[in-house]
């Protein structure tokens, strides 16, 4: 962030203790239910903390929590800004709620950016949660500005665009200050809305549908179609580096592996056609669904735009809902490729879903893919297939892992000690015990 001052390396800055406020997203507009909703911003919180290198500590104050502990104010920070529910990630300084206490904490802290860098301009708000303060907001505000400029000299004010912006937030007993501001992910708490199964492609699409997903409140496993024995495992790595760099925003979630290539034949076997991709994709939805129905998902997401490819038309989009009665969320339907693209280099998943990679939609596709998949002739394909027993195959063969949690870091040393015994290789390749609920 431009102008921003380094942050501290050691449990303080100078003689202020530091902390990091917290300014709540949406959750301030949630009424009665907003007790629920804070509970789960501080657990995801908490767990976004765990080994973060010492001990932490969480305050909450009317709409913003403040976070402080025993490590580096920017851990603090770049933790923090993964969990989403916040607006904004402001590092500060807490010094007790005195007029004294709060106007030579304010000269430090101004003095201290200047020495760093020019400054042409400052500005001091205050907001004040405790009313019994001695001062109102706008007298601690004048007074404040006028010993800062006593002790720099004249620096100027400037009120509509200040250089440096000084958050003065008066509470009870401490007062916290503040002079540099980063964007939060914003939104809803993970899992706050439930819990959704996420359809993970190798694309752009799908990683930004999850994501936008989480904002929304649901909390996210992943399932990943393959189309092994015919391709290679290239697709399942990405699967696995896209889950694991959306696992960052959310308390870690599974991903399921499921091979569906022999099931791909089948379709063709069956004279699917042009009707091949939509009833691939339908036969993905319902593996997903029922999958979802293990985990106790209460709906899909999927990373479809109206229109972006052949099968993404609102004819073939219907006719793949019908494949499922879980609803099926699409948080990027009326988004366009760009928007995405961008989104994805802003989230951290861009560089993964640009690597090449045997994408199981790609398997058996026909020339021309049918816009307008009509129900009657996708039943008469499935007719020829024993659905049922086609989906049991499909979930016995799943792989589960959980990119980035616990159980993949001990199943990473597990597996560098089956090695180091002249054991398989083959969890380095990304496999897992089959699924279990």
């Amino acid at each position: 962030m431009s102008g921003a001052p380094s942050l501290p390396t050691t449990g303080t800055r100078g003689p202020d203790p530091f902390c990091v406020l917290l300014k709540h997203g949406e959750i301030f507009l949630k009424g009665r239910n907003r007790p629920l909703f804070t509970e789960r911003l501080h657990d995801n919180l908490r767990l976004a903390l765990r080994g973060v290198g010492g001990s932490t500590w969480i305050k909450i104050a009317q709409n913003v929590t403040v976070l402080g502990g025993q490590v580096p104010q920017e851990a603090l920070v770049e933790r923090a800004r993964r969990v989403i529910g916040f607006n904004s990630v402001e590092p500060a300084i807490r010094v007790p709620s005195s007029v004294d206490t709060i106007t030579a904490a304010a000269v430090r802290a101004l003095s201290a950016v200047v020495a760093k860098r020019p400054v042409a301009s400052f500005a001091v708000r205050v907001k004040r949660r405790d009313k019994a303060f001695p001062m109102t907001s706008s007298q601690l505000e004048a007074h404040v500005g006028a010993r800062i400029q006593e002790a720099l000299d004249g620096l100027p004010v400037d009120l509509s665009h200040p250089d440096v912006r000084l958050a003065v937030e008066v509470d009870h007993k401490e007062t916290y200050l503040s002079w540099v501001r980063y964007p939060g992910q914003g939104g809803l708490p993970v899992g706050a809305s439930g819990r959704a199964l996420v359809l993970l492609s190798g694309g752009y699409d799908s990683p930004v549908a999850a994501y936008r997903a989480m904002r929304r409140g649901l909390a996210c496993d992943f399932v990943h179609f393959t189309g092994a024995p015919y391709t290679d495992a290239s697709s399942a790595y990405k699967a696995y580096a896209l889950a694991r760099e959306l696992n960052r925003y959310q308390p870690p979630g599974r991903l399921y592996v499921i091979a569906l290539g022999r099931a791909q034949r089948q379709l063709a076997v069956a004279g699917a056609g042009r009707l091949q991709v939509v009833a691939q994709r339908r036969l993905m939805v319902r593996a997903a669904s029922a999958l979802a129905g293990r985990i106790r998902a209460q709906a899909l997401v999927t990373g479809d735009s109206l229109g972006q490819v052949a099968s993404q038309t609102l004819a073939n989009l219907a006719a793949v809902d019908e494949a499922t009665a879980l609803p099926v969320v699409r948080p990027l339907v009326g988004w366009e490729k760009q928007e995405i693209i961008d989104e994805a280099r802003a989230i951290g998943t861009a560089e993964v879903s640009v690597l090449p990679d045997e994408d199981c939609c790609r398997l058996l596709a026909p020339p021309q893919v049918s816009t307008r998949a009509t129900l009657p002739g996708l039943h008469a394909v499935e007719r020829r297939l024993d659905l049922d027993e086609l989906i049991v195959e499909l979930l016995a063969g799943a792989q589960v892992m959980r990119p980035g949690g616990d159980d993949a870091e001990g199943a990473g040393r597990r597996h560098r000690a089956r090695r180091g015994a002249g054991g398989s290789t083959e969890a380095s390749r990304g496999a897992r015990a089959p699924l279990t609920v």
